[in-house]
Formats: structure tokens, sequence, C-alpha cells
């Protein structure tokens, strides 16, 4: 959320105050666009992974923190589930070998740190949704021991005034008809259920609404090829359970206010945009703050005295606000620059499976932001969002809206499409051949087995059960081969049933 806050009571002065600091970060951010203040020397990508921790039963450890001391790297951090941890990955140039270097580089890093966390009996797991969680797993007591997860906590609840209902309707598995889960929550921590990578990469601002634009575009492709979140509580859900998980886990509105219209926090948004601000303008006047802890500084001011603003309401704000391609306001060494954050994808399933899919997104947005008639141009924002909650729900089996293609399969679409896309746009980021080959490769090769990391998990189960096993059984056996081939570093198309 971009910051540690305190644990204390918010008052109406404080909420006040904190609007007013938003308005001002605001009009500095506008001026500042105006006047080209952002640093651009070269486009640079970073990533995030958020991990599971499962003990020998493969049910989930509560043990980050140890783990976290054991592993004693300040790459790797606490998330909102004390079953979660996550590695921040330096940023890198997006050119050359980068991509080679850094799938050698998390080998290498998740290896070490695997090995550390078997000194507490845990194991590490590069997976979307844990499959072996189970409701008890979900009491308050499991946040992480960090003053913003409680804060967090309280504060959702209190705008909300009841329990979290989760309620979603999954794809039929095997010969069986669609399950159901409807629970209610009394936390977030469902949310920790939530495991993703985060992709980030810097583009200059007069590029920014073209790259958020052609990501919005692409979100539905992501998810259908990169589906990783099959089970929620013993169900067979969507193909991306995260999808429905995370918007309902977090929601701070009661039904009248959704029959109202009033938008969700985690939110895919309503339009095409023209700059960043635009953004950031939307996020202050639709969403009351959460975490309303203004800071001393006057952006306004800092700007007229030659120095960049921290923005820092701004950014704890856009923090709380969970878009699947979030804005970002950052500053290094005191130099300020933006980011495009994709959200869209889970974690796994195995590492070269990670860097294939940021190579894919990279390489089809720079496309996309390089074609003399924008996509966006010929797409109502309304077909994007669909393609996005038909992905998430059927994967490899959804039918994708696409521009002078109608309604296609996903491996239809990035075989014959996107995949020459990726390829030319990744060329346009001076990336080498060898990794474009090697990343772009394994999308390819999952395209045509059309096996992703969902339909794997839910092959096996399926035929675990046809063998006798019941569901917990089915899916701590499939999660325990799954780990195994994660560790094995094969691409998941290359991923046996049996």
């Amino acid at each position: 959320m971009g910051k540690h806050v305190t644990s204390r009571a918010f008052t109406p002065v404080d909420r006040q105050r904190y609007r007013d600091k938003m308005q001002r970060g605001l009009d500095a951010l506008a001026r500042m666009l105006a006047g080209g203040d952002f640093s651009f020397p070269h486009q640079q990508m970073g990533l995030e992974m958020e991990l599971s921790l499962v003990d020998e039963r493969m049910d989930p450890s509560m043990s980050n923190s140890v783990v976290l001391e054991k592993i004693n790297d300040p790459s790797f951090t606490t998330e909102l589930g004390q079953h979660n941890i996550e590695l921040n990955v330096l940023p890198r140039a997006l050119a050359g070998d980068g991509a080679l270097e850094l799938e050698h580089e998390l080998r290498k890093a998740l290896l070490r740190a695997d090995r550390k966390a078997q000194d507490a009996n845990t194991k590490l797991v590069l997976i979307g949704t844990l499959p072996t969680l189970r409701r008890g797993h979900f009491d308050p007591s499991w946040l992480s021991h960090n003053p913003r997860y409680s804060q967090l906590n309280e504060q959702i609840f209190t705008a909300k005034g009841e329990e979290m209902l989760l309620d979603m309707e999954g794809a039929p598995l095997g010969d069986g008809g669609p399950e159901r889960l409807r629970c209610y929550a009394d936390s977030i921590v469902p949310e920790s259920a939530c495991t993703s990578v985060q992709l980030h990469l810097q583009v200059s601002p007069e590029d920014f609404a073209a790259h958020w634009n052609a990501a919005q575009c692409l979100a539905g492709v992501q998810l259908a090829i990169g589906a990783n979140s099959p089970f929620l509580l013993g169900k067979a859900l969507w193909h991306e359970t995260r999808v429905p998980l995370f918007q309902q886990a977090t929601d701070t509105r009661p039904q009248e206010l959704k029959n109202q219209g009033v938008r969700p926090r985690v939110w895919f948004g309503e339009r095409w945009i023209t700059s960043i601000f635009d953004l950031f303008e939307e996020n202050v006047r639709y969403f009351p703050a959460l975490l309303p802890e203004p800071e001393e500084e006057d952006p306004v001011a800092a700007l007229q005295a030659g120095r960049a603003p921290t923005l820092a309401e701004l950014r704890l704000h856009n923090g709380t606000i969970w878009r699947w391609n979030r804005p970002v306001y950052d500053l290094v060494d005191g130099v300020p620059h933006l980011r495009v954050e994709n959200r869209v994808l889970p974690s796994g399933p195995s590492v070269p499976d990670v860097m294939a899919n940021a190579a894919f997104f990279y390489g089809v947005q720079r496309a996309l932001t390089e074609q003399d008639r924008p996509l966006w141009t010929q797409m109502s924002f309304a077909a994007a969002e669909e393609n996005f909650y038909t992905g998430a729900r059927h994967g490899m089996d959804a039918h994708l809206y696409w521009p002078g293609a109608g309604w296609v399969t996903p491996d239809e679409l990035v075989l014959r499409r996107l995949l020459p896309m990726a390829h030319e746009g990744l060329r346009l980021c001076g990336v080498s051949d060898a990794a474009r080959e090697h990343t772009l490769g394994v999308i390819e090769a999952r395209c045509l087995r059309k096996q992703t990391g969902s339909s794997w998990q839910r092959d096996v189960v399926a035929r675990l059960e046809q063998r006798g096993h019941d569901r917990p059984s089915a899916l701590a056996t499939m999660l325990r081969r799954y780990v195994e081939l994660t560790d094995s570093a094969e691409p998941v198309h290359a991923w046996p049933l049996e």
C-alpha cells in the first residue's frame, strides 16, 4: 500500500484534511505533467511475486515471520496472510538478455529461500490460490503482524458494516455440474488467497495512457492463457478464482450501495484514458480514504521550491484501490517517474512460465502502442471488461472478442495474431533474439497444448477423484505433485497428468 501506517483511530478532522491534501496532490501532479518533470532514461521493468507457504502435509503454514527471519534477505517481505511472503525484484532494463538473466536470478533466489524455509519445516509454493486452504485459515488471527494490515481490515469492515459474502459458481469439473461457494468471512484474510505476480513498466508521461489502455485490452487474454487459481475452500470455481475472490474479499459496499452502482475498490475501470491524471483523479473523486493519515509536506509548496513532491496521500490512497492495471507515481533519489503496474497474473506455475507471461505482456503491450490506429479506438471498454471476466472464468475455454477477428478462443488469438505482435514489440524494446525465442516459445507451446496451471490442476484432481480420492485428499495429492514439478523448472505445458 505504499507505506507503513500507525495503529490509531482516525478522526473526522483527519479525513477532511486528507481529502484536502489529496486535492493539493492532484494540483501538483497536473503541474508536473504539464512541465515534463519526470525521469525516463530508458524503459525499465520490475516484478513482484507473492508466494504461499505450506507444511509437509501441504496445508498452509502460518509461519511467514519465522521463514523471513531464516531467509534474511530484504528482497523477501511480509504479505497480508501469515502463510504469504513476497519477493521484490530490483528494476532493470527490458532490453538485451534481461529476461534470461532475470529468470536465472529468480530461480536462484527462490531455491535459496526454499532451502532456508525448510529449516522451519515449510515449503514455498508458486500458485495463484492455495487449494488446501480451509475456512479456519481465514480467521482474523492469521493476518500478518503489521499495523497496516490490521488497520486496513478494521477500516474496510467499518465501511461495509457487515461480514463479507464470498459467492461464486465455477466451471464444471469432469463429469460433474458447476460447484458453488457461498460463505461469509469476518476479516479480509481471504484476500491472502490471491497470490499474484505484479509486472511494472516505467513509461514516459506522454506514453502512459497508451500503455495503460493497451494493458486493459490484454487483461482478458492474460488471464485466459495464464490462469492458475481454480480451487478455493475445496470447490472447483473459476479458472482464475483470484478475480472474484479479490473483489469480494475487500468489498466495502453493502448490498444497497452495490444496487446504487457505487464502484468496487477492486476495479477494472470504466473508460479509456488520455492521461495518468485521469486515474488518480478518479481515485480521489470516487473512493473515500481508508487510511487517512496525512503527511506534513505541502505538495504544491514542494514543487514551487524546486523539489519533487512525494504525493504521499495520493500514493497511499492509490494503494487501497486495487485496479487490475494500476498507475504508479514513485521517486528514486528524489526524481519522479511513472509506471504501469499490471496486477492481472497469478503466481506460478513455474519460473519459466512467469517470465514467459511477462515477456508476452510487455511485447504485445508495446506493439499495441505502436499501431497507427490504436486497438482501443476499435473496441469498446465494455468489451475489454467482458473479456477480462470471461477469461478469468473459463481460461482456455473462453471466447474473447478481438477487433478484426470477432469472437475467438484464446489459443487461436495468441497463435495467429498476438505472438507475432509480441515478437515485434520485444524487438522494438531491444530484447535479444535469444530472450524472445526462449520466453515466447513457452507461450506458443502452452497454447498449442492448451494446458495452463489451472487446467492442469483441474485435470489432475478430476483423475484422482475418479480413482477414489475424496476432494481434500485429491487436492493435497495434486499440490504435492505440483510443487515437485515447479521445482523441476519445467514450464506447465510440459507437465504430465499422470
